[in-house]
């Protein structure tokens, strides 16, 4: 029915995590991308294998499953460009935060079928989470298999309903930018006491990563996992003490709740 199963409009940070993703699902030669500045687009085709595309329209027009995969503020420019090469048997995937299905509805001015969709940037290393939603009762089970495997390929997901991916946005899909500002402390405070830079970035890395690999593994609490960390009278529940004493957790939840403002005020 297209030549392409998946059309990316953008070829950004996040647009491409995705890509290089999907090349390990499915063939470079499904794949077809848009990309205005030229020199991101000759070095995107270079990593992926993807086919370039000359313009939005013709990138839309072509594909199956077409993927915005722009910022919020440019999904307005982008909409005009390919809106002629949209009909009702294309499914798009919008990745832009604080747009919502009916919002995207009312851009292309048509009753699209569209999934909505947030990920994050450790899809660069098959590694994302991905909050979805999307109507079941508009796609075939084909589609649904492929929109599994789409963002199976760079992570796990997870179907949500749409009132909740504001709240996805900030538990997942911007706190990877929290832990690289925590971890930049953590290793600073080990270079502070002597450790070698790169030893303290690596060292500080493992222990989130462990950390993680342990609440998904175990499904303990995390407080619990905490727990077993402090011992009486001990160094870390001294480090926990000094953490809360200085809000952590509210500075945490604090940033999360102006996230959740600027997705509800976007537009």
């Amino acid at each position: 029915m297209f030549p392409y199963k998946f059309g990316f409009i953008g070829a950004g940070n996040m647009g491409f995590a995705i890509m290089k993703g999907l090349v390990q699902s499915f063939q470079p030669e499904d794949i077809i991308f848009y990309e205005k500045n030229e020199q991101r687009a000759e070095d995107v085709a270079a990593a992926i294998g993807a086919k370039k595309a000359d313009s939005g329209f013709a990138c839309a027009d072509s594909s199956w499953f077409v993927v915005l995969a722009v910022k919020p503020q440019q999904l307005g420019a982008a909409v005009k460009e390919i809106r002629n090469g949209i009909t009702g048997k294309q499914v798009l995937i919008s990745i832009a935060p604080g747009v919502t299905m009916e919002d995207l509805k009312e851009y292309f001015g048509q009753d699209c079928r569209v999934v909505r969709a947030m990920p994050n940037t450790p899809a660069l290393v098959g590694e994302g989470m991905t909050g979805v939603c999307y109507d079941p009762e508009r796609f075939s089970k084909e589609e649904q298999e492929c929109i599994k495997d789409f963002f199976g390929s760079f992570g796990k997901m997870v179907l949500v309903d749409e009132k909740l991916i504001n709240a996805v946005v900030c538990v997942s899909g911007s706190s990877p930018a929290y832990v690289y500002l925590f971890l930049e402390a953590l290793a600073d405070s080990g270079v502070k006491y002597g450790l070698p830079r790169k030893m303290a970035y690596e060292m500080a890395a493992q222990a989130v990563l462990g950390s993680a690999k342990m609440l998904l593994e175990t499904g303990q609490h995390p407080g619990a996992l905490k727990d077993q960390v402090c011992s009486p009278g001990g160094t870390t529940i001294e480090a926990v003490a000094a953490l809360e004493e200085n809000g952590f957790r509210n500075a945490v939840m604090k940033g999360c709740d102006a996230c959740y403002a600027k997705c509800e005020n976007i537009r």
